[in-house]
C-alpha cells in the first residue's frame, strides 16, 4: 500500500493498494522524477496508458480528467516510424486541453521524443513509457522540476481475457474488458461510395481511439491523429458539436467515428456540414436508413462496425 499525495481534492486522503498483474502498469511504474504522485494523477496515466495498448507502431496519447485530448501514432518515414511524431500528432489534437495533461508512450522514450516534448511552451504532469533513455531523462528532468516520470517495463499491450471492476455503494461490478479491436471482417460499408484508402486507414484508426472517449462519444481525425474529440455528452449532437469545435478547419476532408449508433442523422449532419467525407458506426438503429440517404445525398462513405464501444 502507498500513501498518495491526496485523493481528488486536497482534503480527501488517498492511497494506492497495488495487485498482481501480467502487463505493464501504473500500479507497478517506478517514478524516476517529479511530485509525489496523487489519485488524479494515476488515473489519467491508467487511462493514457490503456489507450496506447491498442497499436504496436509507436503511439502517444494525451490524457486531461481520465478522458483523451489527443491520440497519434507516428506514419512512415522511410522504413521506420518515429515516436516523436506520435507525440506531435497527439499534441497537435487540442493543445490546449493538453497543458497540465498526462502522457503515456507505448515504446521507450528517446531522446527526439523528449525534446519534441519539451519544446516550447507545453507542461506536462505525468509521463509514462515503457521506458526512458538516459538522454531523454535528462532533457524532460531539466526542462521540468516536478514532471512526474513513470516507466512502466516492456509489455505494454492486453494479454487474452482479463476483467476490470467499478466500485458502487455496496458492492462492486465486475465485466470483462473491452479489447475488441478494428474486426474489418465483420464491417460493412453501407453507402453506395467506399472509402478511398487513406479514409478506411483513418477510420481504423479513429475506431480505435474513440473507444476510450467516455460516452457518448465522437471522434474527429485522420489517419496518424485525432482533431476533434467530443465525449461524456448526454446526447450525440452534443458529442458531434464538441468534436466539430475542437477539430476546425481540420475537420474537412477528415473522417468520424461514434462509440454508438446515431439515432438519428442530426448528428451525422454536423459532421457532414464541417466537412467530414466518411463516417465509422456501430450501425442498429431504426433509422440508420435516414442517416445512409443522408451520407448518399453528400457522397460520403459510412461504414457500420456491428459493435459499439461504450464507456462510462
Amino acid at each position: 500500500m502507498t500513501e498518495l499525495r491526496y485523493g481528488e481534492n486536497p482534503h480527501q486522503s488517498a492511497r494506492l493498494i497495488a495487485e498482481s498483474c501480467d502487463v505493464a502498469s501504473v500500479a507497478h511504474a517506478t517514478q524516476h522524477h517529479g511530485k509525489q504522485l496523487g489519485y488524479i494523477n494515476l488515473l489519467d496515466a491508467d487511462a493514457a496508458l490503456n489507450v496506447v495498448r491498442e497499436w504496436d507502431v509507436p503511439a502517444c496519447c494525451i490524457v486531461k480528467h481520465a478522458t483523451p485530448c489527443g491520440v497519434g501514432i507516428a506514419p512512415l518515414s522511410g522504413d521506420q516510424r518515429e515516436l516523436f511524431a506520435a507525440f506531435l500528432n497527439a499534441h497537435a489534437s487540442d493543445p490546449l486541453a493538453a497543458f497540465g495533461g498526462v502522457v503515456a508512450l507505448n515504446k521507450p522514450i528517446d531522446i527526439a521524443t523528449a525534446e519534441a516534448m519539451a519544446e516550447g511552451q507545453k507542461f506536462l504532469e505525468v509521463i509514462v513509457a515503457p521506458s526512458f533513455d538516459d538522454d531523454a531523462l535528462k532533457v524532460l528532468t531539466e526542462r521540468w522540476k516536478n514532471v512526474r516520470l513513470l516507466s512502466v517495463g516492456g509489455n505494454v499491450h492486453w494479454p487474452e481475457g482479463g476483467t476490470m471492476s467499478h466500485d458502487i455503494v455496496g458492492g462492486k461490478l465486475v465485466q470483462e474488458r473491452d479489447t475488441a479491436g478494428v474486426v474489418e471482417s465483420e464491417w460493412k460499408v453501407v453507402s453506395e461510395r467506399q472509402p478511398t484508402d487513406d479514409e478506411l486507414a483513418a477510420l481504423k484508426f479513429n475506431w480505435l481511439a474513440v473507444k476510450h472517449v467516455k460516452s457518448n462519444a465522437v471522434v474527429i481525425g485522420g489517419p496518424h491523429g485525432t482533431f476533434g474529440i467530443g465525449g461524456g455528452q448526454v446526447d450525440r449532437v452534443a458529442a458531434s458539436k464538441q468534436a466539430v469545435d475542437k477539430a476546425g478547419e481540420r475537420a474537412k476532408g477528415a473522417v468520424a467515428a461514434s462509440d454508438a449508433f446515431f439515432p438519428f442523422p442530426d448528428g451525422p449532419q454536423i459532421l457532414l456540414d464541417a466537412g467530414v467525407t466518411a463516417i465509422v458506426q456501430p450501425g442498429g438503429s431504426v433509422r440508420d436508413q435516414a442517416t445512409i440517404d443522408l451520407c448518399n445525398e453528400r457522397g460520403a462513405a459510412l461504414v457500420f462496425t456491428g459493435r459499439r464501444h461504450f464507456r462510462h
